[in-house]
């Protein structure tokens, strides 16, 4: 049984301002499995006083005293990397595969990628007379989701410690125990005090304080669109910079060549990784319209062959976080059927065998239109849409009718038509052939966000621009 009920302030564990604590449930056997303390305002004052004394000496290190300390906590992290693992799939489910592999992975795939971008970034840049300087916002708050809890937290905590912040960093009370192990990395590690703070906590307790708070210079926030909307409210009147990575339901086109099966395939594959919990998921697979039953026969093969069980286990699937999420996919589930679409494999209930656990069946829809319920909003567990076009403008057309713009996918043996369509796609972050890079920006069009991260285009938010006019005379040749 873990219990986690102290905050890393100041360089230092210390008790919350008030004892506050939430019980976190094993999403594979309904049983409690920890404790966390939840913070409250006076928690957030004073991390953000902590990080604000900090700032003015962390801000004026050299690069290379920040890349010392980044390489530093990439040798602890990769020591606790199993510990991490194990967090993960007791807090959120992830199968160990997974949870050791991908999610643990991407946290150390982003650190090293941190380290390469502030090794080459240039923080001034002199043109003509004037001399333009890119130097650190301030006090950052962070506020990270549970599905993906060590991408999110690195995307975002490596950028502002290598730029030169100092933050707050607010993980999700359903994904509390990585944030934690992650804590006791950057002090293990060496992060000065006050450089890194962690406040556990929910979003009224501890993200509301945080985005409203005037010590607070700039938000980052990656979670639902409903709750981005409450963090620029109470971002507004206080002006700071919010940037939002948000919710999607990001198409996947299957173009019409021999590929077809193989694609359909591997997208009902993609679909069904960490049960579904996936903001850029490939939930709206898009196939020729005289196709349809044939990827429906395609796609309900690939989801029986997806295991799901035990996240302890040799398994493909665990179940998905929590109750209210079991209760919210079977719902809309249930509404796919209700409005008519074709069931193709899964369905309401848990999965033969599982009787016990946030267990739902890998479930796909054929013959889907685009203004379906199951088409329209993000489900966030594992249940592929499929939907028929009539060429590639009316795919192109469908892909696009959504006010979410996070990601999108385009598959097909003709690479330049699939660049073509690509190109014509509304969304932050568009693969061709599940092609993936650690350094292309990621980020979402219309409501799924505002801002990049991931790579160098990750920086740039955490980073003012200030123009010295004047720095160098206009007979010196530009030299200062």
């Amino acid at each position: 049984m873990r219990e986690y009920v102290k905050f890393y302030i100041g360089g230092r564990w210390t008790d919350p301002a008030e004892p506050r604590a939430l019980e976190i449930v094993n999403p594979a056997t309904e049983e409690v499995c920890g404790t966390v303390a939840l913070g409250s305002a006076a928690d957030v004052d004073r991390a953000v006083t902590a990080a604000r004394a900090a700032f003015p000496g962390w801000s004026s290190t050299s690069v290379q005293t920040r890349v010392e300390l980044l390489e530093s906590i990439a040798e602890v992290y990769q020591k606790r990397s199993a510990d991490l693992a194990a967090a993960l799939t007791e807090e959120m489910g992830a199968p160990a595969a997974l949870a050791g592999g991908f999610q643990v992975g991407l946290g150390a795939g982003h650190l090293a990628k941190a380290v390469e971008v502030l090794k080459n970034l240039a923080f001034e840049e002199q043109r003509g007379e004037t001399l333009v300087v890119r130097e650190p916002i301030g006090v950052c708050g962070l506020i990270t989701p549970w599905n993906w809890p060590m991408n999110q937290i690195a995307v975002k905590v490596f950028p502002a410690l290598a730029t030169g912040c100092t933050m707050i960093l607010k993980p999700s009370e359903r994904s509390p125990f990585t944030g934690q192990i992650f804590a006791e990395i950057l002090d293990a590690a060496g992060v000065p005090a006050g450089v890194f703070n962690l406040v556990q906590g929910d979003g009224p307790g501890v993200g509301a304080p945080l985005a409203a708070h005037p010590g607070i210079d700039m938000i980052s926030f990656t979670g639902s669109t409903r709750a981005g909307v409450e963090i620029a409210r109470n971002a507004a009147p206080t002006v700071k910079r919010v940037t939002q990575e948000l919710g999607g339901k990001s198409p996947n086109i299957i173009l019409d060549d021999e590929a077809f099966a193989a694609n359909v395939a591997q997208g009902v594959g993609s679909m069904m990784g960490n049960s579904g919990q996936t903001c850029s998921a490939p939930s709206r697979m898009l196939v020729p319209r005289a196709r349809m039953d044939e990827a429906a026969g395609i796609a309900r093969q690939a989801a029986a062959e997806v295991v799901v069980g035990d996240p302890g286990g040799d398994v493909v699937m665990g179940p998905v976080v929590a109750g209210d999420q079991f209760d919210k996919i079977q719902k809309l589930i249930q509404q796919g059927i209700d409005e008519g679409a074709t069931l193709v494999a899964g369905g309401t209930g848990r999965p033969d065998g599982l009787d016990r656990g946030y267990y739902v069946r890998p479930t796909v829809f054929a013959d889907v239109t685009n203004d379906m319920t199951i088409a329209r909003e993000e489900i966030f567990g594992p249940v592929l849409t499929i939907l028929g076009y009539d060429d590639l403008d009316h795919a192109i057309e469908i892909a696009n009718d959504t006010v979410y713009g996070l990601a999108g996918y385009v598959a097909g043996a003709d690479l330049d038509q699939a660049r073509a369509v690509a190109r014509r796609i509304r969304a932050g972050w568009v693969a061709v052939n599940e092609a993936f890079d650690f350094g292309c920006p990621f980020g979402g069009y219309k409501q799924s966000g505002n801002g990049r991260e991931w790579g160098e285009f990750g920086f740039h938010d955490y980073l003012e621009t200030k123009g010295i006019l004047g720095y160098a005379p206009a007979d010196s040749g530009g030299q200062g």
